[in-house]
């Protein structure tokens, strides 16, 4: 599980959605997701709790602390953006498409550790 390949991948992983987390906190780069929060109206819990997600699990890879945990945290939100960017804003599917690949990667690397809940 530590080769070097899975630790760039965790890496990246962590500071894309490190980024990704922040800027949906701070706002400092405009998104194609500013428009969908407009649209959302009353509802605007859901953005600031997908950005903690995002940084939590950020920290998590970083920190290399209960990776296999974040990366099953990962799977929905993951999912989502995907689809997200499939639907509703395709210019920016290759970051979509990027953030599911490498967390498709990191869980087939830890598939070991999935292995007691299929038992």
């Amino acid at each position: 599980m530590n080769s070097q390949f899975t630790k760039i991948t965790r890496i990246l992983l962590g500071i894309i959605l490190l980024i990704s987390g922040l800027n949906k906190i701070l706002k400092i780069i405009p998104t194609p997701a500013d428009n969908l929060i407009e649209s959302f109206g009353q509802v605007d819990y859901i953005f600031p709790v997908v950005a903690a997600l995002e940084v939590i699990i950020a920290i998590l890879l970083l920190s290399n602390k209960w990776v296999a945990f974040a990366l099953v945290l990962l799977v929905p939100l993951s999912l989502n953006i995907l689809l997200f960017h499939i639907y509703l804003n395709f210019q920016g599917i290759l970051p979509a498409i990027l953030v599911a690949t490498l967390n498709g990667i990191l869980l087939y690397k830890q598939r070991r550790q999935y292995a007691p809940l299929f038992n």
